[in-house]
């Protein structure tokens, strides 16, 4: 692992610089509606690839969201492949492995040593990242306007889309051109709504809540985890729903945050910001997990997951990232599943606008679902039985308590859970998950 969680995180953000707006109407190859790890990587490759790229942003940079701020080497090697200098002289805090916390045992679990992945995962504030991600995507050549509410797709009489519509800040109109739209807009998925394209509810659905406290665990190299949430003495009060997490921050302050999935009982009636706090009280006073430590309020954010927006293509429009449901059911990780989408549609988008509009054109966008489907569609339905399965309490609980006496068998999990295997020549455990994907039919994501 290079560098250490002695290195405290940057205080300095990068400012993208964006194009101011002058009230005409836009026009693109490609627009793309969001600026989010997912839209700012499509717009990085798709202007890497010299396509005249427009990336809309309702708010600007930087901007806060919702998130544990941690990334697993899934993560770290998404940023690499954009150009992201990952290192601590950067700012960047490095960990080294994960720490699990549940039935009694503590256990660390180092990241393990792959071909295909690097060694160490990354902790880095959204506001910092988000805006790093969307200046890669400028310096790249697209075009950033901030301020601007996308609020439908513009279509052709055929029901094609053809470009978006919105309003500034002020409520002006906007309209921009473009013969592709990527809808990288986050877990709403209002321009797949007007599209005919739902959130199916049969599939995985997450809610996360966090805060930042001061505290002294802030220098840290492991990710903390947390498979039981107790409000009160273990096993002697009650078992919440979820699992946590405490992510040091390298700057006095540590990322604490819980998720529910909608498998758990009383799923959509719980108050998660009281959650969190209940099983908080519960930690050592010395940790200073507490409300007078407190640095912001309690945020929270919908995790959708397992593709549970499909297809993820309709009509001249891609979904990518949280809009076509790609956060990871098994951890809940979302930023490196964004990152890999926003790559798959441009690459997607670059061949097909390499072709005339047409059958060819629209063979060279069906590639995206598909790759979609052959990356992450076996992967995510095991994931959708595996919510299920520790929805149930008493389950988790077992779980927890056999699986953690056997540090090699949670190694594997560890593994399966992050998605982190070398595909050709890995150990045993590579060998066995990658059979059971064998085995396991897809989540369709193309068209009926």
């Amino acid at each position: 692992m290079s560098g250490s969680a002695s290195s405290a995180v940057s205080e300095v953000t990068v400012t993208p610089q964006a194009t101011p707006y002058d009230g005409g109407r836009l026009s693109a190859d490609v627009v793309v509606v969001g600026a989010g790890p997912a839209g700012s990587s499509a717009a990085y490759w798709l202007a890497t690839a010299g396509l005249d790229v427009a990336l809309l942003e309702k708010t600007s940079f930087p901007r806060e969201k919702v998130c544990g701020d941690g990334l697993t080497p899934r993560g770290t090697r998404a940023l690499v492949e954009m150009g992201i200098d990952v290192s601590t002289e950067a700012g960047w805090l490095h960990n080294r492995g994960l720490r699990v916390i549940g039935g009694g045992h503590r256990l660390h679990l180092d990241w393990p040593d792959l071909a295909g992945f690097p060694n160490y995962g990354l902790v880095r504030p959204r506001a910092d990242l988000d805006a790093m991600l969307a200046n890669q995507a400028v310096q790249a050549g697209a075009r950033l306007y901030e301020h601007i509410t996308v609020t439908g797709t513009l279509t052709d009489a055929t029901g094609r889309v053809i470009g978006v519509e919105g309003k500034t800040a002020d409520k002006q109109p906007v309209f921009v051109d473009a013969p592709l739209v990527l809808a990288c807009e986050g877990v709403s998925g209002k321009l797949a709504q007007g599209l005919g394209v739902h959130r199916n509810d049969k599939r995985p659905l997450g809610v996360a809540v966090r805060r930042y406290y001061t505290s002294p665990r802030t220098n840290d190299d492991y990710l903390e985890s947390w498979l039981e949430l107790w409000d009160g003495p273990i096993g002697q009060s009650t078992l919440l729903p979820g699992y946590g997490w405490i992510f040091g921050m390298g700057d006095g302050t540590v990322n604490v945050g819980l998720g529910v999935l909608n498998s758990s009982a009383g799923f959509q009636k719980t108050d998660y910001r009281a959650l969190l706090t209940r099983w908080l009280d519960n930690t050592p006073e010395e940790w200073g997990l507490r409300e007078q430590n407190a640095t912001v309020p309690t945020r929270g954010a919908a995790l959708p997951m397992g593709f549970n927006r499909t297809p993820h293509y309709v009509r001249g429009m891609l979904l990518v990232g949280d809009s076509g449901g790609s956060v990871n059911p098994f951890n809940g990780e979302g930023i490196p599943y964004a990152i890999e989408s926003g790559k798959f549609a441009a690459e997607a988008a670059i061949q097909a606008l390499a072709r005339p509009a047409g059958t060819s054109r629209e063979r060279a966008l069906e590639a995206y679902p598909r790759r979609m489907q052959q990356e992450w569609g076996a992967y995510y339905r095991l994931g959708g039985i595996f919510v299920k399965l520790i929805g149930n309490p008493e389950v988790m609980r077992l779980c927890t308590q056999r699986g953690m006496s056997h540090p090699a068998l949670m190694r594997f999990v560890l593994k399966l859970l992050a998605n982190l295997t070398d595909p050709s020549d890995g150990d045993v455990s590579d060998r066995i998950i990658h059979a059971l994907l064998k085995i396991t039919p897809a989540i369709r994501t193309e068209a009926a």
